[in-house]
């Protein structure tokens, strides 16, 4: 088992930049594909971005590419999500997630194991 717990998270202007980590404990995070998601108020889970055990293939909601980047450091068994030209409607709670599966899965119930989240507000 790996137990995720995310940091990072806060208040800022549209057009700003955050960045997400998430801290592994437990199992290594190598063992598994990592994903970010987020949930807005009132709005179901969805996914953000992924990235294979190697780091050598990462996807992204069409939202979010080409202004969030995911990254893993192994070796540090941790989790990135680089947050550039923030929008209000990027708002939401965020969470990281891991998975056994060996592709990049986008639906939340592929993925094993969960932390409990951190906050992004962005203002217009």
């Amino acid at each position: 088992q790996v137990q995720l717990v995310e940091s990072g998270g806060g208040l800022v202007q549209a057009g700003g930049s955050l960045r997400l980590s998430c801290a592994a404990s437990g199992r290594t995070v190598g063992s598994y594909v990592m994903g970010w998601f987020r949930q807005a108020a009132g709005k179901e889970r969805e996914f953000v971005a992924a990235i294979k055990r190697s780091g050598d293939s990462t996807s992204y909601a069409d939202s979010v590419k080409g202004r969030f980047t995911i990254s893993r450091d192994n070796a540090k068994n941790t989790v990135y999500l680089q947050m550039n030209s923030l929008k209000p409607e990027d708002t939401a709670d965020y969470y990281c997630a891991a998975s056994p599966a060996y592709y990049s899965p986008r639906s939340p119930g592929m993925y094993d194991y969960w932390g409990p989240g951190t906050q992004v507000t962005v203002s217009s």
